[in-house]
């Protein structure tokens, strides 16, 4: 099961030959300055639209989504997510109470979507979470549910007596989820399709700290980031990091490896870096410091604003489906907890 943690909104590892299309749905309770419920579409890692609490509509976030849908659809989706975001604040205060929770900081959230490969086949799942930890999640196969913890029990018990809920996620899922896919797909093949590969540099504080492989710029998503020793794949003391948005749509990912200055010394370590059909090799020799030679302002710059715009757009989720009409993208009404 895909696990519902806070996810980062317009991160979406898409792997090569696929398309993904995503409706990401938050509610927060008790945290200051932020909406108490945010909203997306994100179509392979793109965020396409969006919606929160305090400026109440649906916003295009691309020029070219615009000519996907028609005027209708802004005022029909917003006043979906507005009803949601009712139930949403409902559905918090519920798990409150079965978690014995009075107060604190909580998140009731869902992600849902479906992917489309380039052999035409597709795949569909939705699933849901409390305060950043599994909670329930479908099974289109077999239209039920599996609960992550005791507190959930209820949710899937109450679910799966009305069997229409999982039908209607079900037929959304492999029918207008796709449709709207292919739309959106047609409409920014520009952006959606464009290749840009990754810069990559090999960054170091000291001699004695970890050496990071980063790679930035890149579109799409999908990287593969490797260490080799002495031309071998090595994987020890190796840290991966999250997938991180840039501001102009492209991504970077780091990874870093811990290795003493004696065992670098004698032996011929290296970073590969795999994007698309383009491979990136970094060695010692490639090293950049600021105990010698500064690392480039761009670089610290970049991997900065990536954090920012990660803590101030981190979303997830939405709550239970209720098909709407075909025309609408995903955007659904809640069942009640």
């Amino acid at each position: 099961m895909r696990s519902v943690v806070l996810l980062l909104l317009g991160v979406h590892l898409v792997n090569a030959g696929m398309h993904s299309h995503i409706v990401i749905y938050t509610a927060t309770k008790g945290v200051p300055d932020f909406p108490e419920f945010v909203a997306a579409t994100m179509v392979d890692g793109t965020q396409v639209n969006y919606y929160d609490s305090e400026i109440k509509e649906v916003i295009p976030r691309q020029d070219w989504v615009r000519g996907a849908v028609d005027e209708q659809f802004w005022q029909r989706n917003t006043q979906i997510r507005s009803t949601v975001h009712q139930t949403f604040k409902n559905n918090i205060n519920i798990a409150m109470q079965r978690f014995n929770q009075t107060q604190g900081v909580h998140t009731w959230q869902e992600m849902y979507g479906c992917e489309m490969n380039d052999d035409g086949t597709t795949q569909g799942y939705g699933q849901y979470g409390y305060d950043g930890a599994d909670f329930v999640s479908l099974d289109k196969n077999t239209l039920t549910w599996t609960a992550a913890n005791p507190q959930a029990v209820i949710t899937k018990h109450k679910w799966e007596a009305n069997r229409a809920i999982a039908e209607q996620y079900k037929a959304y899922l492999e029918n207008t989820c796709i449709e709207w896919l292919k739309k959106y797909v047609a409409y920014g093949k520009d952006t959606l399709e464009r290749k840009v590969s990754p810069q990559v540099s090999l960054l170091q504080k000291d001699p004695s700290s970890p050496v990071t492989c980063h790679a930035t710029g890149f579109f799409p998503s999908g990287v593969k980031i490797s260490w080799q020793k002495n031309g071998q794949d090595h994987d020890e003391d190796v840290d991966l990091g999250e997938l991180l948005p840039n501001e102009d749509g492209t991504f970077q990912r780091t990874s870093s490896i811990n290795v003493g200055p004696d065992e670098w010394k004698n032996n011929r370590f290296s970073c590969v870096v795999e994007h698309q059909d383009k491979t990136i090799r970094k060695t010692e020799d490639d090293i950049i410091t600021n105990f010698g030679d500064s690392v480039p302002i761009g670089i610290i710059v970049g991997a900065v604003a990536a954090v920012i715009l990660v803590a101030v757009i981190g979303v997830v989720g939405y709550l239970v489906y209720q098909r709407k009409k075909a025309s609408d993208d995903g955007s659904n009404s809640s069942a009640h907890t």
